[in-house]
């Protein structure tokens, strides 16, 4: 497991399942050419998309970002689909590290989509329950509106049985919520209520742009995924967030990405000056 420290932080990367998508739909209207020149493809046209929760140890707290594709939530059908070819292993990753999933304190969710909350639930003698059942978990109030009642178009990706156990854990904000160095920071883009993190301790900074920044290959700014239901807000956020990180030397970390876990790039943004790599 791959780990970062930030002053009192701790970050190590579980193993949460993963997907293969089209590359076409992930880089949206940016020519094949382009975006293969920094992200590999299959010979569907295929990305390797990890889903990887991203333990935080900060104090006595255990805090997670995203839950993972979880076991048994996908039917066969689906898994074609969504080429998902590995389901989580969070539970184990957890055991490894002398914890537990009722060990954890906090999920915090940048936003609902299947591939980031199918691990908050799990099914266990006929009915879905909590798969964190001591956890609070986090999400801005506009995303948790849209799971519970989800649109023509986000049903497809907002699933009850991701929320129904465990709708008396969540916990919404508007605007911002903080935990100590923890603060997520609703965007919109990627979904309306879509979030993102930034972590600040001791003159350091991490970002997590979530599914704005899915991949290192999406930092150019206008590189925004087809499935972005408000793509100019994912813009925008994506242009505030990345001047903001350039400036402060910051790490740019991810949940999907299957080469780094986290980048570092030069004040201009042209290079990667630092990086943390997943580990095969």
């Amino acid at each position: 497991m791959e780990t970062l420290q930030m002053a009192d932080l701790k970050l190590t990367w579980l193993r949460g399942g993963v997907t293969h998508l089209d590359g076409g739909a992930m880089f949206g209207v940016v020519p094949k050419p382009l975006w293969s020149r920094k992200y590999p493809s299959n010979d569907n046209n295929q990305i390797e998309l990890r889903t990887d929760p991203i333990l935080i140890q900060w104090g006595n707290k255990n805090i997670l970002i995203e839950s993972g594709l979880g076991n048994g939530k996908l039917s066969e059908k689906q898994k074609r689909n969504y080429g998902a070819t590995e389901e989580s292993n969070v539970d184990a990753d957890l055991e490894t590290l002398g914890l537990s999933a009722a060990d954890i304190d906090y999920i915090l969710m940048t936003h609902l989509h299947f591939d980031h909350a199918c691990g908050l639930t799990k099914h266990e003698k006929g009915v879905y329950i909590s798969a964190f059942p001591n956890a609070k978990i986090i999400a801005s109030q506009v995303e948790w509106d849209e799971m519970r009642n989800p649109n023509i178009r986000s049903k497809n990706t907002y699933w009850q049985e991701n929320w129904e156990a465990i709708q008396d854990q969540v916990v919404t904000f508007e605007g911002e919520w903080t935990l100590g160095p923890i603060r997520m920071v609703h965007t919109g883009g990627h979904s309306d209520g879509h979030s993102i993190l930034v972590l600040e301790a001791e003159d350091q900074m991490f970002i997590h742009m979530a599914d704005i920044m899915p991949t290192h290959a999406h930092q150019n700014v206008l590189w925004v995924l087809a499935f972005d239901d408000y793509p100019m807000d994912s813009i925008a956020a994506k242009q505030k967030w990345m001047k903001i990180g350039l400036e402060n030397n910051a790490w740019f970390f991810f949940y999907h990405d299957t080469i780094y876990r986290a980048v570092k790039w030069d004040q201009e943004g042209k290079s990667i000056i630092d990086s943390l790599e997943r580990e095969n």
